[in-house]
């Protein structure tokens, strides 16, 4: 099973839960303090929300934190690595990586603007955010690092 994945920066993730609650008639999947995500059925989603100001700490400004496509395996990310390598786009892999208070196995490619899409697959439930990567220094050290090199079709890392 493949979906599309959106990440979205939220202000406020009490109402946001209960806006995407109400629009898709569903409940989280997921729950921590500033994080939930939503495994929607119909249309096939997986809807990510991340607690902040504007991006605030992620080095990401808008609502917009980044895109994904979740697969079921770490095969899927393979051949996903491959094919995108294939592509001249220069995945940056990484291996069993905590984030999203998950552990995945993932690829991340830049758009043309340098919008961040990640081709992953969760590999098990964590209780608590890592410590580089998808923490709130993590994120803000990727963002500025990002910023620093400007838009690449080239590798990222954005967080969730």
């Amino acid at each position: 099973m493949s979906r599309v994945q959106l990440a979205l920066n939220v202000t406020d993730i009490e109402a946001a839960v209960d806006f995407y609650t109400k629009l898709f008639g569903t409940e989280p999947a997921k729950r921590r303090p500033g994080y939930a995500n939503f495994a929607i059925a119909e249309p096939p989603l997986k809807l990510v929300l991340i607690e902040n100001e504007s991006g605030r700490g992620t080095g990401v400004t808008g609502a917009l934190n980044h895109l994904g496509v979740e697969v079921a395996s770490s095969q899927e990310v393979q051949a996903a690595t491959a094919r995108l390598s294939t592509e001249g786009l220069d995945p940056d892999v990484q291996d069993s990586t905590t984030c999203c208070y998950a552990v995945q196995d993932k690829a991340w490619v830049n758009d043309p603007d340098g919008a961040p899409w990640e081709v992953y697959t969760v590999l098990a439930d964590a209780p608590e955010e890592s410590d580089l990567g998808c923490s709130t220094e993590g994120c803000a050290q990727v963002g500025e690092q990002a910023a620093a090199v400007g838009p690449t079709s080239g590798s990222t890392s954005a967080c969730c």
